[in-house]
């Protein structure tokens, strides 16, 4: 039996998502691929092919940044695997991956071999770190990110869209031209996110997302 008959690989840059198709080839003959080039597409990607067998995802694409992307499809899809790949060979970030939800993490600096040789340890149903990564025995997240996730993970995908926009600094005008809805649709969703973030005001919000974020000065390969 095949180990997996489509894979969706989601990640900006063209060349990159070539290499990992060529990784995904030598990995498993004749499986299908879908690629996406950012979150709204990974989500779009996951609905119209819900029999995925895995999504190899990068942390840093329009629609995200650093962990929010990986803690939302994890959420909206729990029975999805996710390998993160990453520009970033930080321990700790690798970690975090892993405490997300993720059930590998490949460094974009592996060779297609080692790339190839993770795709199927996961289908395996194995969790898969770099060899020479001693997995740190302490927690990288806190009791309040953790709980912060959870909530991350409980946004409709329209939602989610709203804020990484607030994030991203766009004021509720700016939002609803961008989403082509109205102003008060805006808001709605803004009282909604605070609601269930459990926090009280857009700052808090925008403060409390950015603990998800990866030191951009660390991936540059992203």
């Amino acid at each position: 039996m095949q180990l997996a008959n489509k894979i969706i690989i989601a990640d900006d840059h063209p060349l990159f998502r070539a290499a990992l198709r060529q990784a995904v080839g030598q990995a498993i003959e004749g499986v299908e691929i879908v690629e996406a080039d950012s979150l709204a597409a990974v989500q779009e990607a996951v609905v119209e092919h819900s029999d995925a067998d895995l999504v190899l995802l990068d942390l840093h694409m329009p629609g995200t940044n650093g962990f929010t992307g990986l803690v939302f499809l994890r959420g909206q899809n729990p029975g999805m695997p996710v390998i993160v790949v990453s520009g970033s060979e930080e321990v700790s970030v690798m970690q975090r991956a892993m405490d997300y939800g993720a059930s590998g993490f490949i460094p974009k600096s592996a060779p297609l071999e080692v790339i190839s040789e993770a795709i199927v340890a996961v289908l395996e149903g194995e969790e898969w770190l770099p060899r020479e990564i001693t997995e740190s025995t302490e927690d990288d997240v806190t009791e309040e990110e953790r709980k912060f996730a959870a909530a991350l993970a409980s946004l409709t995908p329209q939602q989610f869209r709203v804020l990484t926009m607030l994030t991203e600094g766009l004021l509720n005008k700016q939002i609803a031209y961008e989403l082509n809805v109205s102003e008060a649709t805006i808001k709605a969703h803004v009282t909604a996110i605070l609601r269930k973030l459990g926090v009280h005001s857009r700052t808090q919000a925008v403060i409390a997302a950015q603990k998800l974020s990866v030191d951009p000065a660390r991936t540059e390969l992203d």
